[in-house]
């Protein structure tokens, strides 16, 4: 079991805290990892309140979710049940008719349906999208009666809580950083994909679980180009303002999570469930927890910052506060608690290192990832004649070690099992960087071609996942 630990920012009377094993097992560890983020993240000494609330929120979950996909794993037949078809009704765009008279709802510049809530003042610090607004009440009872019976009451609430949006969400912010991820193109995606992937398999906990769905092992490449979609698709125009396609698709994969999850820890219907005997509470928390997700969100929005410059591109303050609270609202959709919502860059880098504090040492479970994703580099395709794909798999895969080589360092390549290279990608990448963005992306011209660059660079990188003819399911939902 978890060893009870004293918490220092405790009242007087509050129960002292029960951590999961893992907690702060591999903390030196933790500490050598962290070095370069200590450092480029200018964080100052170790925080234990902070480290405790870390320690709390290995056994939180989200709660909204996880009561939905309890309603989803009830017998056929009770009343409460919620069925997929149901959620992919709640999820679905509403009547897009334009309404006289005007509402808070506005187009998007080329003039496309109506998505969300425009930008509100900031000054007023309450949800602003409880008032009834005529497209999402609107949206509402007509689903309920076509559903006859109606939904159950946990659908009701998950969907008030994810159509809500919070006082501190500026959709003009919200796209800039859109359009800052746009631009950084192909490093985007080479950090999401080596630093913030790869990297997060140094840790035990997550990837046990990855391994245990066969999330990863299986069908790796599908995987990974549903997750390039998914972030590409982020930045779409509009995209994730409420019933947006991203904006269904995250929400969508944030239910997929919490079902996940139950499976792990609640045999359906009452019966003795094989999975729950995979996966250890006591050791690794709850699957799919408040602190992993949190990490999780740190990856997406503070790594991909540092590891863009560390790529020789600069992201100036405007960028970044832009970024973040892209971001930040993704994490809000996610299901990420507030504690771990940060608007500034610095304070995800704080967080982040004292989530490597937290973490538990690898597993044999993390190798086994890393080899599946490097592996994965033959199977994409390639544009050009079919002789040519060999060569450039192996192009690719040795790209992708040179540049973990360089992201993770000697120590973590041999950790995860990986052949080590000499950091030629980096050696082309930073001055071919330099050239784009100090450069040509000093003008408005410049920084046009650089989102002009950035999506043709993200529609080949997607396309190399999907053999010819194939689409998937973000494709048909339109996040691409």
């Amino acid at each position: 079991m978890g060893k009870p630990v004293d918490n220092p920012v405790d009242d007087v009377g509050v129960p002292a805290a029960t951590y999961p094993r893992r907690f702060r097992s591999a903390e030196a560890r933790g500490l050598r990892i962290g070095r370069p983020l200590r450092v480029l993240g200018r964080v100052r000494g170790v925080d234990e309140a902070l480290l405790d609330r870390i320690g709390r929120a290995f056994s939180e979950q989200d709660d909204a979710a996880a009561a939905l996909a309890a309603a989803m794993r009830l017998p056929s037949g009770d009343p409460d049940r919620v069925t997929h078809a149901m959620l992919r009704t709640a999820l679905a765009a509403p009547d897009p008719a334009p309404r006289p008279g005007g509402s808070e709802f506005g187009t998007l510049p080329d003039g496309e349906n109506e998505l969300g809530p425009l930008r509100r003042d900031r000054s007023i610090d309450r949800p602003v999208s409880t008032q009834p607004t005529e497209l999402i009440s609107g949206h509402q009872e007509g689903a309920e009666l076509g559903g006859g019976q109606g939904w159950p009451p946990v659908l009701r609430e998950f969907l008030k809580e994810v159509t809500t949006v919070p006082g501190w969400v500026d959709w003009d912010l919200v796209e800039q950083g859109a359009a800052a991820q746009r631009r950084l193109g192909q490093n985007a995606a080479d950090v999401l994909l080596q630093l913030s992937l790869v990297g997060g398999y140094r840790f035990g906990g997550p990837t046990d679980l990855l391994v245990a769905t066969g999330a990863l092992t299986g069908g790796t490449l599908r995987r990974l180009a549903e997750t390039q979609e998914w972030t590409v698709g982020l930045t779409e125009p509009g995209a994730l303002r409420p019933y947006g396609p991203a904006w269904r698709v995250t929400v969508h994969v944030r239910v997929m999570h919490a079902l996940v999850a139950a499976s792990f820890t609640t045999p359906p219907n009452g019966q003795k469930s094989r999975d729950t005997t995979r996966w250890d509470t006591a050791r690794w928390g709850l699957p799919i927890n408040q602190a992993d997700q949190a990490a999780t969100l740190g990856l997406f929005d503070g790594t991909l910052i540092l590891g863009c410059r560390a790529l020789g591109v600069p992201v100036p303050p405007s960028d970044s506060r832009a970024l973040m609270h892209l971001w930040k609202w993704v994490g809000h959709l996610m299901g990420v608690h507030p504690d771990f919502l940060v608007d500034d860059e610095w304070a995800r880098h704080r967080l982040n290192h004292h989530v490597l504090l937290a973490q538990a040492g690898i597993s044999e479970a993390g190798p086994r990832l890393a080899r599946a994703v490097v592996a994965a580099q033959a199977e994409r395709t390639y544009p050009g004649p079919a002789w040519w794909q060999p060569w450039r798999a192996r192009f690719e895969r040795e790209r992708l070690l040179s540049m973990l080589t360089a992201f993770l360092g000697v120590r973590s390549m041999r950790d995860l099992g990986l052949p080590l290279r000499p950091p030629w990608a980096h050696a082309y990448l930073l001055p071919l960087n330099t050239w784009r963005y100090r450069v040509l992306g000093r003008s408005r011209r410049g920084r046009e071609r650089l989102e002009h660059w950035g999506r043709r660079r993200s529609a080949a990188i997607l396309a190399s996942y999907h053999p010819p003819h194939d689409v998937s399911d973000a494709q048909v939902t339109g996040v691409t």
